[in-house]
């Protein structure tokens, strides 16, 4: 039992500091003044920050259309980026930002 409680604490600190990856493409800015006030609070509320918002993006490499924006929000773990992108807060936010603009976004880990 000992044994089996380490392995849980061990596993609570050697979680990885979590980054949600975004590139967005804007069709319509009707929707971004009500988007862009709340998000950050939300993203807030989850314990996340905004590491890179909108970033003027500039190709380095590669043949895929540059997006209108980016975005870097860095989590103290995968499963506070998860809690946050599941969030009943932030998927309101999604129906309202997906009225205007598509998005892809990948969620990595932090170099150990």
């Amino acid at each position: 039992m000992a044994r089996f409680a380490l392995i849980l604490s061990a596993e609570r600190f050697c979680k990885m500091t979590a980054f949600v990856i975004g590139q967005m493409q804007i069709h319509s800015r009707d929707w971004m003044d009500e988007y862009f006030a709340k998000i950050p609070d939300v993203v807030a509320r989850h314990r996340g920050q905004f590491l890179v918002r909108g970033g003027d993006p500039e190709s380095l490499e590669g043949d895929n259309a540059l997006p209108d924006a980016a975005f870097i929000i860095e989590f103290p773990d995968r499963s506070f980026a998860k809690d946050f992108w599941g969030s009943k807060e932030f998927q309101a936010l999604a129906v309202l930002r997906r009225t205007g603009s598509s998005l892809n976004a990948i969620l990595v880990d932090k170099l150990a």
